[in-house]
């Protein structure tokens, strides 16, 4: 099984990053998607490359113009054979990798969507979904997308959350905006997180900006789909205090082709 984990670490760790590193090194994930990861491009990337030697991972990051970098990180045997990277087009970025396995390349993706407004988010996706979409291939796109899911009863999350952030996902209309998710799921992506429940906010770092929602995804290719277990969220006392996010876990059957 190839183990991998999603995860928004928060404005880039500060003092929670030794607790990030620990659970990372508790999940031991073959392959990592991490999301606002600020100040891991600066000083020739010193951060990036302690991350990664600390978690014992090959990292590929891609930075933002207007937001705030991800990556992807590998760990060996596994190895990076292609990367690439989105920054203008998103309001936070895009990184990308493909690396051999048993079943064939897999190209995975980690990204983080725009907060703000649910019509740039929707442009992001439908975007990147179009840029991913492959009907034979192995394809993962995971990250922060900031939207909700379709086809899901969002009114008590939106309920909670103060006049100022609703617009943020909401339509017009005053609608839940699915839009952003939707646009995966058009593409031919499979939503694995259908039953794991709410990414935020965590007890020990919500803000008032989060309902009790999910905002992490895992979608898959259709290949992928049939290879791919069921996703958890992991609720670990240091994961309450870590980030604003939780983690999210599945396990891919591709290792053994």
């Amino acid at each position: 099984m190839l183990r991998f984990l999603t995860w928004n670490i928060r404005l880039g760790g500060g003092d929670r990053l030794p607790a990030i590193i620990e659970v990372v090194k508790a999940e031991r994930p073959d392959i990592l998607a991490v999301q606002e990861l600020r100040d891991f491009d600066g000083y020739g990337g010193r951060k990036l490359t302690a991350f990664a030697e600390a978690t014992g991972m090959t990292a590929h990051l891609s930075r933002s113009v207007f937001g705030q970098p991800v990556a992807v990180l590998v760990r060996p045997p596994l190895r990076i054979t292609r990367r690439s990277s989105v920054r203008w087009r998103l309001h936070h970025a895009a990184a990308a990798v493909t690396v051999p396995t048993a079943a064939g390349p897999l190209t995975v993706v980690s990204t983080h969507l725009n907060p703000f407004s649910p019509y740039r988010r929707m442009r992001e996706a439908r975007w990147l979904a179009a840029r991913h979409a492959t009907g034979s291939g192995l394809t993962l796109i995971a990250g922060d997308l900031n939207g909700l899911a379709p086809a899901e009863d969002h009114a008590a999350a939106l309920a909670e959350l103060p006049p100022r952030y609703r617009p943020r996902h909401v339509s017009p209309s005053g609608e839940p905006d699915t839009r952003a998710v939707a646009a995966f799921l058009e593409a031919g992506f499979t939503d694995l997180g259908r039953t794991a429940g709410t990414t935020v906010p965590t007890t020990g770092l919500g803000g008032k900006e989060f309902g009790s929602m999910r905002l992490d995804y895992v979608l898959v290719s259709p290949r992928l789909a049939s290879r791919a277990g069921t996703p958890q969220v992991i609720r670990t006392e240091l994961t309450d205090h870590a980030s604003d996010h939780y983690p999210v876990r599945v396990d891919l059957d591709i290792l053994g082709g």
